[in-house]
């Protein structure tokens, strides 16, 4: 850890233990040579695009394209037995034209709030905006926490302020985005996910990355918090979801990314209610190889629709 950081954050990291750079590295560099074959490959394709949060963040969104993302969601690729996403995430203001759409089906409404990406907004700010987009529908709710305060070590400022946002939900879930790429070092990237899970329900996630800075989310990042998620539930017994989110494009990297879930928490989070990918590209590379599996030829990537570019 870095010697600057204030002694309430060192004192955080004393009581959840610190990350061993080293042996992270080696642990997760292992998961990259585990293969799958046939049976096993399609499983756990399809459960990947089970998990996929599709989004779009753009100031250019408009209800047809936010209609559009609900009809991908739920019918991803005619002919390669695809499951409908996860959920379909947008801005609060595009809630409303979701809901109609995915009324009565499998896919959530998700909708980022607290100022997202910055979170620099008076908390009464961004807890109007959690409310709104509750009242217009929204089944979960995914904000982003004040890494400025988490790093100059006021924490229960930090804390309170998720505590504020999960009174807000009400029965939605809520995601914590820490923005791992903000956090520094892996010790406060576990501190910051212990932070969190302690004010959270069963239920609840914790997430890696808004999919707006340049690093998101690593196998390594990922680690981190699946090994506290753990270590959250062997001491209270309460089972909080994990979301790696941004730079995660290819099915090879989900399938990669699944594996760490198996080996670090096991079959009880291997669905879609305790683990998702918030990577809208990756939806159409899992059709692309499931199609590869069904007639064992690639199609062209023009030949599926796009999701979106946010993340």
């Amino acid at each position: 850890m870095k010697s600057g950081n204030p002694l309430s954050l060192r004192k955080l990291v004393c009581k959840v233990g610190s990350v061993d750079e080293v042996g992270l590295g080696e642990r997760v560099a292992k998961y990259s040579t585990r293969s799958l074959k046939k049976e096993s490959k399609i499983f756990a394709l399809r459960l990947a695009a089970s998990m996929v949060d599709l989004t779009t963040l753009e100031g250019k969104d408009t209800p047809g394209k936010v209609a559009a993302l609900c009809l991908k969601a739920l019918h991803p690729h005619a002919g390669a037995s695809v499951p409908c996403a996860a959920a379909v995430c947008v801005y609060p203001s595009m809630v409303r034209h979701a809901k109609p759409i995915l009324r009565g089906t499998k896919v959530k409404i998700a909708s980022v709030a607290t100022a997202f990406p910055s979170g620099q907004a008076p908390l009464a700010t961004r807890l109007a905006e959690v409310r709104a987009a509750v009242g217009d529908g929204a089944d979960e709710i995914d904000m982003v926490i004040n890494r400025g305060a988490f790093l100059a070590g006021e924490l229960n400022l930090v804390q309170d302020e998720i505590s504020a946002v999960r009174e807000a939900c009400g029965k939605s879930a809520l995601k914590v985005i820490l923005e791992t790429s903000e956090l520094e070092t892996g010790d406060n990237i576990r501190a910051a996910s212990f932070l969190a899970m302690q004010v959270l329900r069963e239920g609840d996630f914790i997430k890696t990355s808004t999919g707006k800075t340049a690093a998101n989310a690593t196998l390594a990042n990922n680690q981190i918090m699946l090994d506290a998620i753990r270590d959250h539930y062997f001491a209270t017994g309460v089972e909080i979801a994990m979301k790696p989110a941004g730079g995660i494009r290819t099915a090879k990297q989900a399938v990669t990314f699944l594996i760490a879930v198996k080996e670090t928490l096991g079959d009880r989070w291997l669905n879609n209610t305790r683990y998702r990918f918030g990577a809208s590209a990756l939806l159409n590379d899992l059709a692309r190889q499931l199609m590869k599996e069904k007639t064992g030829r690639y199609q062209a990537p023009y030949t599926f629709s796009e999701a979106s570019g946010s993340y």
